[in-house]
């Protein structure tokens, strides 16, 4: 669906959603055509923004990004479309563009409690590629306006939805209550063993806390390897300060560290982004189409 976001916006409203996208470029063009160079459009899988020309053409290159989204073919890509019968446009020119496919993250994070280091959390973490969901038992903790990849979920049973919300998720646990606390982990440890694990558990608290809660879980049956997949104090020890802000910055940069883990990197290559051996084609094609042109 064509959408009125201007370009510029929509990678900015893509990069903050974790929405996949491809940002096309007109690199050059040749004799008449629709649009001139550096004219650009976002595609996703279901929408575009901007244009650059309509027609047939910028439906093949819509095709084209969209068959990159479906096969997470990300990074650069480079294609050159003649402007003639095989088109259906009788411009008479030929128009070379640049793809730049990217990816979203993967990642998702729950985040049970809407108190003053969630909402500081969700400050830094709302500018970051997440799907974040956001629980609470009490509606009026959430602030009127959240960032465009958080979602709130308002329930009067957070332990009770845990299962459905936190499979393959990051899980923070922050709620203002200690039983809440340890019926989540109670919640999470079970769906481990059901094959419906989170990505990692992080709960807030004291290292008094952590010693108690993994008392109570023994005493439930739960083995040590099990109890210490929980993170308890959470955040990292070499973050000081215990304001919500400091402690949402300790917290997320532990998270970042989990995430980046969880995906991994590609071996580096020496060779990345365009070759010049796809220039150099796309030139050679220019060239012919030139020839062709004069011909006629």
């Amino acid at each position: 669906m064509m959408q009125s976001l201007p370009w510029h916006k929509a990678v900015a409203d893509c990069e903050q959603r974790g929405t996949p996208y491809v940002l096309i470029t007109v690199l050059g063009v040749t004799g008449s055509v629709p649009r001139e160079p550096a004219s650009k459009m976002v595609i996703t899988a279901s929408d575009t923004f901007d244009t650059i020309g309509g027609g047939h053409l910028e439906y093949k290159v819509i095709e084209r990004a969209r068959g990159r989204l479906e096969q997470r073919e990300y990074g650069f890509d480079l294609a050159h479309f003649p402007l003639g019968a095989s088109l259906g446009q009788c411009c008479g020119g030929s128009v070379a563009v640049l793809l730049e496919a990217h990816g979203s993250s993967d990642a998702r994070l729950v985040v049970f409690g809407a108190g003053h280091v969630a909402q500081a959390i969700m400050t830094i973490a709302g500018q970051l590629p997440w799907q974040i969901t956001w629980v609470d038992s009490r509606a009026e903790t959430f602030p009127t306006e959240v960032p465009a990849n958080v979602t709130v979920h308002h329930t009067d049973d957070p332990a009770g939805d845990a299962a459905e919300l936190c499979h393959n998720a990051h899980v923070l646990i922050l709620t203002h209550n200690h039983a809440l606390d340890f019926d989540l982990c109670w919640k999470l440890l079970e769906q481990q063993r059901n094959g419906k694990a989170p990505a990692s558990i992080g709960l807030i608290g004291s290292q008094t806390k952590a010693v108690r809660f993994q008392q109570r879980l023994q005493q439930r049956g739960f083995g040590e390897e099990e109890i210490g997949s929980i993170r308890c104090p959470v955040g990292r020890t070499d973050v000081p300060g215990k304001r919500p802000m400091e402690v949402a910055v300790s917290i997320t940069a532990e998270m970042i560290a989990l995430v980046a883990a969880g995906t991994g990197t590609a071996e580096k290559q020496t060779r990345r982004g365009l070759q010049w051996n796809q220039l150099k084609a796309l030139k050679v094609a220019d060239s012919a189409e030139a020839v062709n042109a004069k011909a006629g």
